[in-house]
Formats: structure tokens, C-alpha cells, sequence
């Protein structure tokens, strides 16, 4: 009888298990219809497409996909020219609260390729890059001015040459602000734990930038910026900045593409980065 009974409970658990699963996931499903019969009209708000992150989060129940669809940028150095090329690079959200989400950052195929600028010799090196894990939290809001917290966590999955092999992660803490004639300004605080150069410990990098936006008529929005990072590793203080611009269209309400540039204001800096991209909330 002992028997009989284990084969039953071994025959049901599967079923068991799959129904249940199927249960919660037909409720989550009805829930994320509802959020959306809400939402739907309400265009998307993303962190793309500058290095600025935006405090709105994705609505609760909704998933929201941002993208590049292409990302090159050039390093020029005194004696090597490095490219590097992304061919998509996916952020998926989702929203787990009326001002809280969650999002999950992995690019499958990421292209690096150094050039000897004396010999014309070249390198390249091809692979997935690192995986990020990030939370974001508005926490306060009025009429003008909204923050929101993002710790984030990177977990050392791309190989050597494309990722450094550490965790890493840090909080960043934009801040931002409606202005007169439909400008905005954004501030993007930010300091991270960075794994050292000698890979022993870890060290603190400074993140700030300005961002202004203004929207360009009903659909398109145009974003200046001034971005840079100061990281101290023991072996010596690096500092980068840069110039970046970019601009918007929303499609619908729940689709945006985008473009932008980054240039290079010192040489620690990549001398040009250039995208385009689109995000999607569905």
C-alpha cells in the first residue's frame, strides 16, 4: 500500500506543481491586463537613451524592454585604436510597486577590436558581456521634484578581456527637476565599488552629471549632458568626461526609439561613442 501511495504522490507532484504554476502565472497575467487597460495611454518613461538615469520606474505589473539596437565606440590611445561594438544590449524591467522596479541588464554579443596604429596589426575578442542587477526606488516626489534610489550589483559572468572577473556594483541617486518652459534637469550622483587594478580590494569611483531636456514638439525630445567619473584606484586616480547628446521619438505611447553621441573630453576618455536604440512597454 506504501508503495501504491508513493507512485501516486510521485504521478500527481509534477501535475500538482504545473497547475500551480499555471495558476500564478494566469494571475499575473490578469494583473499585468488590468495595469495595462490603465496605463496604456501614459507614454513610456525609460533611462535610455543617455548616460542619465530617470527617476520614473516602470508602472506595477508592467514589463518594459530597453535596448540599443547598435553601440560603437572608439578609443583612440598613442599607439592603439580600440572599437568596441554592441549588438543589442537589453535592459528588461519590471514594475514591482506603484514607484518600485526591477532590472535585469545582459548584452549577448559584445565586439572588441585593437589596432596597432604603427604596425596596422589587429586583435579581436568576441563574447557576452557582464550581467547587472539593478533596483530602482522613487522615494520622494512633489509637484517639481522627484528622486529615486538605484543600488546595483554586477556579477562577473563575460570572459577576460571583455569583463574584469569582480563583482562590483554601488547606488546611484538622480535627481530630477521640472523647469520653467518645459525644460527638465536632471543630476545623476553616483558611487560605485570598483574592483582594483592589481585585483586585490576595492576602491571608490564618483559619478556626476548634468542633464537638460526639452521636448521638440508632441513626440520628439532633444537631451545635452555633461557626464564624468572620477575612480581612485590605488594605483592612480583616473578621471573621464564627456559631451553627450541625444534625441527621442515616441512612436505610440508605449514605444520609443532613440540616438545619441557621447564624445570624449580628455583622453581617459573613448573619443566618440555613437547609438540608436528603442524601448518597449508592454
Amino acid at each position: 500500500m506504501k508503495q501504491k501511495l508513493f507512485r501516486l504522490r510521485e504521478a500527481w507532484t509534477p501535475l500538482l506543481a504545473t497547475l500551480l504554476a499555471t495558476a500564478g502565472l494566469m494571475t499575473l497575467s490578469a494583473q499585468a491586463r488590468a495595469a495595462d487597460s490603465d496605463t496604456r495611454q501614459v507614454p513610456i518613461c525609460t533611462d535610455r537613451p543617455t548616460k542619465a538615469n530617470a527617476t520614473c520606474t516602470v508602472p506595477q505589473w508592467q514589463w518594459q524592454l530597453e535596448a540599443d539596437l547598435g553601440n560603437a565606440t572608439v578609443d583612440r590611445q598613442s599607439g592603439t585604436r580600440i572599437e568596441t561594438l554592441y549588438y543589442t544590449n537589453p535592459t528588461l524591467k519590471y514594475g514591482i510597486g506603484e514607484r518600485t522596479d526591477v532590472q535585469l541588464n545582459w548584452a549577448p554579443d559584445i565586439r572588441i577590436r585593437t589596432t596597432d596604429r604603427a604596425t596596422g596589426a589587429r586583435e579581436s575578442l568576441s563574447g557576452g558581456g557582464d550581467v547587472s542587477l539593478r533596483l530602482k526606488t522613487r522615494f520622494y516626489e512633489n509637484a517639481r521634484v522627484s528622486i529615486a534610489a538605484i543600488p546595483f550589483v554586477k556579477a562577473p559572468v563575460a570572459r577576460t578581456g571583455i569583463g574584469n572577473g569582480a563583482w562590483e556594483g554601488g547606488v546611484a541617486l538622480p535627481v530630477a527637476i521640472a523647469l520653467p518652459g518645459s525644460f527638465a534637469l536632471t543630476f545623476g550622483p553616483e558611487v560605485d565599488a570598483l574592483a582594483n587594478a592589481d585585483g586585490n580590494g576595492r576602491h571608490a569611483a564618483v559619478v556626476n552629471l548634468a542633464n537638460l531636456s526639452h521636448p521638440l514638439g508632441n513626440r520628439a525630445s532633444l537631451a545635452v549632458e555633461l557626464w564624468s567619473m572620477s575612480n581612485h584606484d590605488p594605483s592612480g586616480t583616473v578621471k573621464q568626461s564627456s559631451a553627450d547628446i541625444a534625441v527621442t521619438w515616441l512612436v505610440t505611447p508605449t514605444l520609443q526609439l532613440d540616438a545619441g553621441t557621447n564624445i570624449g573630453l580628455n583622453n581617459a576618455t573613448p573619443d566618440s561613442q555613437v547609438y540608436v536604440g528603442l524601448s518597449r512597454r508592454f
